[in-house]
């Protein structure tokens, strides 16, 4: 069943189970990130025709400037940004912070590998802040690793969301030895993820230069034998994607047809640019979910096949933006849309006990309760049609309790219910891998 589908399920019945007079502080919010691989934006590019005469910063400045007031992401994943703090502050306070903007931020730029070109996220500081940031080396260009939380109205109270963003830029290259490197590359990323222990909201980008979905780094991501932290693809569009007009809608390289100075040719025909997302994220389990049919390339419109963003007239956007995105790089921004629930139960705040489920749950489920008063608690699981699958008690006394039970259910959504010795209850949602 479509998890969409099984949403609506979930909040029919959790009207059903809940307590009358109990109500819910409901908090929604909409959060766009952008992923661009800025197409050198230094002046130290080690390309001997792409310098400031070809692929001048003043311009490049312009072309952003359009293409991100456009577009007002609240995250800015960028790559090929140069390697100094001269260039990631010259992007935030001449491209983001103008035309009366002065709340965007940025993260540490790191350069552990070496290399002209780095990575990169920008933020809006009204919607998240930065919580601390990982760096994986590898020999071609750090991974980089940003963990930001959400300025939600609880935050005082300590009720937030946190979501890791996680950008590359892979080795480019059609060969085996190529292939190789990126596959590497990834694997880094997997192990670090996994020795960080927090499988949670994690969202990965970049410029990945993927030519099918049948590539070793690729199936890495999506086919992770630990379910808990491999990556979805949002759109789910398998196969061999270079030189394919069958795939011409999600083709994000190259914006141009003819080579002058550091663009590359050869027309729209490549999907090397790539937001993957946690099943955390992609199930909407923990809070974010993604929104449908957002995920989209800036500009392309399905009639770009080996052509370029301005030719044919684009009129999926302005004219204007179009002819920024020509100027600016030879690939196309990806956008995906997510929503954040920072929903606090005022259930959970008067019932002296709060809940929380690690999901999504393989073999082993596992519940965080903190209580305010010894109890004794019933932990129930219910199909979505309301269905008993499992129940247990625990006597507990106050504090932080890790609670872990084996779940024999078949893969899909559950809904846990626990209840104290008075009936007071909360309820949270089990996707089962």
């Amino acid at each position: 069943m479509d998890c969409r589908k099984l949403n609506i399920v979930f909040v029919c019945l959790a009207f059903a189970l809940a307590r009358p007079g109990i109500s819910l502080a409901m908090e929604h919010d909409t959060i766009r990130m952008m992923q661009y691989n800025l197409m050198y934006y230094t002046n130290n590019s080690g390309v001997s025709d792409c310098n400031s005469v070809t692929n001048s910063l003043d311009s490049k400045d312009a072309n952003i400037r359009t293409i991100f007031q456009y577009v007002r992401p609240d995250v800015f994943c960028v790559c090929e940004m140069g390697s100094s703090n001269e260039y990631a502050d010259r992007l935030l306070n001449n491209v983001l912070n103008t035309d009366g903007a002065s709340y965007y931020r940025r993260c540490p730029l790191t350069n552990q590998s070496g290399g002209y070109i780095a990575n990169m996220l920008y933020y809006d500081s009204r919607r998240f802040s930065f919580h601390s940031n990982h760096t994986i080396t590898t020999p071609y260009r750090d991974i980089n690793g940003y963990k930001m939380y959400y300025n939600s109205s609880g935050l005082a109270q300590g009720d937030t969301v946190f979501i890791t963003f996680w950008i590359a830029h892979l080795k480019a290259g059609n060969s085996a030895d190529n292939e190789d490197i990126r596959h590497a590359q990834v694997n880094r990323l997997m192990n670090k993820i996994v020795q960080i222990g927090e499988p949670g909201n994690n969202i990965f980008s970049g410029d990945f230069n993927f030519y099918s979905s049948d590539e070793s780094g690729y199936k890495e991501l999506v086919e992770y034998q630990n379910s808990l932290y491999r990556f979805y693809d949002p759109i789910n569009r398998p196969g061999h994607w270079h030189a394919n007009s069958q795939f011409s809608d999600i083709h994000t390289q190259s914006t141009r047809t003819s080579s002058e100075g550091c663009f590359s040719t050869g027309g729209l025909d490549d999907r090397f640019d790539i937001i993957l997302a946690s099943p955390y994220v992609y199930f909407g389990s923990s809070r974010v979910g993604i929104i449908e049919n957002s995920y989209h390339a800036l500009g392309q419109d399905g009639m770009r096949y080996n052509g370029s963003i301005v030719a044919p007239a684009n009129n999926s956007i302005p004219s204007h933006v179009a002819t920024a995105l020509y100027n600016q790089s030879d690939h196309l921004p990806v956008i995906m849309d997510l929503y954040i629930d920072a929903t606090v139960g005022v259930e959970d705040r008067n019932n002296g006990f709060f809940v929380n489920v690690v999901n999504p749950v393989g073999k082993t489920l596992t519940i965080e309760l903190h209580n305010d008063k010894e109890d004794s608690y019933m932990i129930e699981i219910y199909t979505v049609d309301g269905r008993i699958a499992s129940r247990s008690a625990e006597w507990l006394g106050s504090g932080l309790h890790t609670l872990k039970y084996p779940l024999h259910v078949s893969r899909g959504m559950y809904i846990l219910v626990v209840r104290d010795s008075e009936g007071k209850r909360a309820t949270k949602k089990i996707i089962s891998q």
